[in-house]
């Protein structure tokens, strides 16, 4: 099956905060499998539905080195982040050709509704960390680039509009 196209910034979608999800039903399921073909195509270690058009707050992440691993989150809250910062160059399909070196924390514990449509919490470390923050920037409607200095966001912002017409 064939995902729906990533939406290119600075489309609204992206902009604005996805609506919480009340429940966990096939629909919720499908887009989750939908996302994740997504996002290992790409390849990439994680998706929120907003990326491909969808403002619903829903996230994959997959950092594992076999795949087949992901995380499917429903409504994600960090609980707890870590002091430690840990740095990783970071990018979106929604805006191609383009990345940033950013710092965040290390770890986070995050809340969420599972497959299940249980709540659980969970620790995520490292690259998975990194993900999963990336991930619920993109359900608060920020990206990656808005976690920069203004002067670094707009020499990005300007490289990303000659790059990308």
């Amino acid at each position: 099956m064939a995902h729906r196209p990533f939406v290119m910034w600075p489309a609204k979608v992206l902009r604005t905060p996805a609506t919480d999800v009340p429940e966990i039903n096939e629909d919720i399921r499908a887009l989750w499998d939908e996302m994740i073909e997504a996002m290992d195509a790409m390849p990439g270690v994680g998706l929120a539905a907003p990326q491909l058009g969808v403002s619903l707050r829903l996230a994959v992440v997959d950092a594992s080195d076999k795949r087949g691993q992901a995380v499917r989150m429903a409504n994600p809250t960090i609980l707890h982040a870590s002091v430690e910062l840990r740095a990783h160059e970071e990018a979106s399909p929604n805006l191609p050709r383009m990345s940033a070196g950013l710092e965040r924390p290390r770890a986070v514990t995050v809340k969420f509704l599972n497959v299940d449509g249980v709540e659980e919490q969970r620790d995520f470390v490292g690259i998975w960390a990194t993900s999963v923050q990336h991930q619920i920037d993109h359900l608060n409607g920020k990206m990656y680039f808005d976690n920069l200095s203004r002067t670094k966001r707009a020499m990005l912002l300007k490289k990303a509009k000659k790059l990308n017409g």
